[in-house]
């Protein structure tokens, strides 16, 4: 909406109302307020898929240890070329003649100050995955960098780089931050301009179909945007159920290490149930009274975690871990974006197309839920800060947890490295941390933290799943949101009693394909829509 609170639809003149196809329905003493289409087609795909995964858990797990990888061998190609095109895209609207326009319009006010807009995009952004590969990831690149570098195995198991360590940090952390910087934020940065700019705007209704409108034109009421919205719902659904497979994981291994309790799906599955019904409560409170706090929240354990780790930690390491990392990002990025004739295929296919998809995956959700809360910025300040602020932040939290891990490790602490050898990426944290004072207590707040990103990725998700099923109306009955945040939950209990993080990942990846080719399309949208803004503003 424009800053008066009527829509300005320009060229865009819609009769979507015809098409929305919404109802309000009475169930017993709850109402609900839902696009009965996509409501229902998403639903009905929601219910089978966790009746199948917990009915037929075997056949489950045998079909997504199959489709992870050969979608990430058979497709990578698809996930490089949109992750590069939506970075070039950004970049380039930075200085367009159309980065000084406003999303909401010319008069338009920012409702958060940028400490709150930035703790609840970076919270429902990457929080989780940060925590669960902050400490290992960069070990694991460092050790095995990609583009055709090697490491070396000694007598006794310890990994030796066979080259310079700063060399190898340098390279290993480059190789880190090509999935934490720029591609992931540009892939947000696309769906969250789409949406900003057609719903507030044009006036459209906040959901994903409206960005398509100058594809689609008055198709994009009807089953092609039903279609759209009901994959951009799906891909949210798995985007997040894998997030919160990491985070139960990791939550069950530190409970495990502090108070020997067994990791096993049991303690899992009420973790989630836990954390679940915390989330559902915080999306009672809605965004300004659960969200926003939450995340808040988070960003101050989050920083308080990471301040105790630089300054008990190796202190001079991680911040030349920090100066090599960016210089090795920057030197490396064009090499690392390129998906011609990789011979690294472990890391391409097992990392970055992994990756790349459980991005895109999360797109629509991130997407949406930032563009609620961007009204009033300008293209620029929004992609500087979308692109630039995250990167340099992601940067410093790997160089921080990372760096120190890979100090420790050179210096002999053989028990941080055998989380790499035994490939046990939930434990890593911990372990990290026993090496340092106050362990109990340090170990205690990581645990804490990854369960409020957990509630932070829950409940924000939740909003947005129900504004898609709900055709693009933000202000819908609790209980519907409820309704999905519950769902969300459920989807990965199934996904992990079926297979494991390997069926969270693989659904992940199935979803994110489609929505990538989407992605690409509404670049060109986006351009559509600022080219005719511009127009109209002078």
């Amino acid at each position: 909406m424009t800053s008066d609170n009527k829509p300005r639809q320009s060229d865009y003149v819609t009769d979507y109302q015809a098409g929305q196809d919404n109802a309000q329905v009475r169930i017993g003493p709850f109402s609900v307020d839902i696009h009965q289409s996509v409501f229902s087609l998403t639903a009905c795909l929601v219910v089978l898929l966790v009746a199948f995964c917990l009915i037929f858990s075997e056949t489950a797990s045998d079909i997504f240890g199959t489709l992870r990888p050969w979608l990430t061998t058979q497709f990578d190609w698809v996930f490089a070329i949109s992750m590069n095109v939506f970075a070039v895209f950004c970049l380039y609207l930075i200085v367009s003649p159309y980065s000084k326009i406003k999303l909401g319009g010319v008069n338009a006010k920012p409702a958060y100050s940028r400490i709150s807009w930035f703790s609840m995009l970076f919270a429902a952004g990457m929080g989780i995955g940060l925590v669960f590969y902050g400490v290992l990831e960069p070990m694991q690149h460092t050790l095995f960098p990609p583009l055709g570098q090697e490491a070396t195995i000694n007598a006794d198991g310890t990994l030796i780089p066979s080259f310079d360590r700063n060399a190898a940090v340098q390279s290993g952390m480059a190789a880190t931050l090509f999935h934490w910087g720029i591609h992931p934020w540009a892939a947000y940065a696309v769906v969250s301009l789409g949406l900003g700019i057609f719903c507030y705007n044009k006036g459209m209704p906040m959901t994903i179909r409206s960005a398509f409108y100058p594809i689609l034109g008055e198709k994009v009421w009807g089953w092609p945007g039903h279609c759209i919205d009901t994959f951009a719902a799906l891909a949210t659904l798995a985007g997040l159920a894998t997030s919160l497979g990491y985070g139960a994981t990791q939550a069950a291994a530190g409970i495990n290490y502090i108070f020997g309790i067994e990791a096993d799906n049991t303690l899992m599955v009420m973790i989630i149930l836990v954390v679940t019904g915390i989330a559902m409560f915080s999306v009672y409170r809605g965004l300004d009274g659960g969200v926003k706090r939450l995340s808040e929240l988070n960003m101050l354990l989050a920083l308080v975690l990471f301040l105790f780790i630089v300054f008990v930690g190796a202190t001079t390491d991680i911040l030349m871990t920090f100066l090599l990392g960016l210089k090795g990002y920057f030197i490396e990025l064009p090499a690392l974006s390129n998906w011609v004739g990789r011979e690294d295929t472990g890391y391409f296919h097992g990392w970055t197309t992994l990756y790349w998809a459980w991005w895109i995956a999360w797109s629509p959700f991130v997407g949406m839920f930032i563009a609620r809360i961007s009204v009033g910025r300008t293209i620029r300040e929004f992609i500087i800060c979308m692109l630039l602020v995250p990167t340099l932040v992601s940067t410093a939290w790997m160089a921080g947890f990372g760096g120190n891990a890979i100090s420790q490790m050179v210096g002999g602490y053989m028990e941080v490295q055998q989380t790499l050898l035994n490939w046990t990426p939930e434990l890593s944290l911990f372990v990290m941390l026993q090496e340092l004072p106050f362990a109990t207590i340090s170990s205690a707040l990581g645990i804490v933290l990854v369960l409020v990103f957990f509630i932070t990725s829950s409940d924000s998700g939740s909003l947005v799943v129900d504004t898609i099923c709900a055709g693009g109306v933000e202000t819908t009955p609790v209980m519907q949101r409820m309704f999905w945040c519950l769902f969300e939950g459920l989807i990965a209990i199934a996904l992990l009693l079926g297979g494991g993080l390997g069926s969270l990942q693989a659904l992940a990846i199935a979803t994110g394909f489609p929505f990538a080719i989407l992605c690409v399309l509404m670049c060109y949208s986006v351009l559509r829509g600022l080219q005719d803004e511009k127009r109209m503003i002078g």
